[in-house]
């Protein structure tokens, strides 16, 4: 059993501590453990280009036009059982760089567009994805905040997650963090969380979430986007519409059951948006062949182009 930490903060910094705590405490447990050090890493920027997700839905394999140290990062996820992610907060969410890699897992590492490539890959004779991003994992995140503000952290580190369906063990934002490490109680619970995961991990079927209760009561995400006039509101981490209610005096989000079937984290809510985005990929590589949208992205490419620094 493997469980692989990746802090997203400065060198020797509080993240890297917090996550090597958690590690300390998966390795207890009897885990192999490794640690990574994203800063430090070459990770680019995600172009938008849609390579990845047209390959994909086409059955021509997973890949990336990029070429940088993403693969190797991806390659220690993949041969691992559990992911333990330390990651400081910017601007009350999740900091840049966790944003560029959750970026990079985006389309190409989808459990659903991935089931969908490798049917097609398999029944066209194409080129089949790697078999390990199908293979369930375990994972947390601790998010570092130097004030309290970090409400949108739990949420932007659990879209990670969604991604690959993932199985989310703990969640959990620590607010004025930096003196942390004096904190016995806190690095306790950090500790802990290492030895949640590494347990989790022992038995993947049936790992359960160990983090603190959420509104939303399938994916315990706290945001919601609310429709101004209404009850109705969107799940911002699995999508599910439903309604805000007080009950008690307590906030509940309630839903049809069969939104289920629409939710981000679930295989038929990923079949859905995989078929989406399989028709609209084969329709635009129609439109953008016809002289009517040729002329219409010239006027723009006409009309101005980009500055660049004086050394370019």
């Amino acid at each position: 059993m493997k469980i692989l930490g990746i802090s997203f903060g400065t060198k020797n910094g509080t993240n890297d501590s917090l996550c090597i705590e958690a590690l300390m405490g998966a390795k207890e447990t009897g885990a192999e453990v490794e640690f990574i050090r994203m800063s430090e890493l070459d990770i680019k920027h995600c172009t938008g280009c849609c390579a990845c997700s047209r390959a994909l839905v086409t059955g021509k394999g997973n890949m990336c036009v990029l070429k940088d140290d993403f693969d190797w990062v991806r390659d220690k996820i993949l041969d691992a059982d559990g992911v333990l992610i330390s990651d400081p907060i910017f601007e009350e969410g999740a900091s840049g760089l966790f944003h560029t890699f959750m970026d990079r897992f985006g389309p190409r590492m989808d459990r659903g567009n991935n089931i969908i490539g490798t049917k097609l890959a398999e029944e066209n004779g194409g080129k089949i994805p790697d078999p390990r991003i199908l293979e369930d994992k375990v994972i947390s995140y601790l998010g570092v905040g130097g004030s309290d503000w970090g409400t949108r952290v739990q949420c932007e580190h659990a879209m990670h997650a969604l991604v690959d369906m993932y199985k989310v063990i703990d969640n959990k934002w620590y607010p004025w963090a930096k003196e942390i490490l004096m904190d016995d109680e806190r690095l306790a619970e950090v500790h802990q969380i290492g030895v949640n995961l590494a347990n989790a991990a022992k038995d993947i079927e049936h790992a359960e979430y160990k983090g603190e209760e959420g509104v939303c009561p399938h994916c315990h995400n706290k945001l919601f986007y609310l429709e101004p006039g209404s009850t109705k509101a969107i799940c911002a981490q699995c999508g599910m519409v439903g309604e805000i209610k007080v009950e008690d005096g307590k906030y509940t989000f309630e839903f049809p059951k069969e939104q289920l079937e629409h939710a981000h984290d679930t295989l038929p809510g990923k079949f859905i948006h995989g078929t989406d985005i399989q028709k609209m990929e084969g329709n635009f590589m129609k439109v953008r062949q016809t002289e009517e949208f040729k002329a219409r992205k010239k006027q723009y490419t006409d009309f101005i182009s980009p500055i660049y620094p004086d050394e370019k």
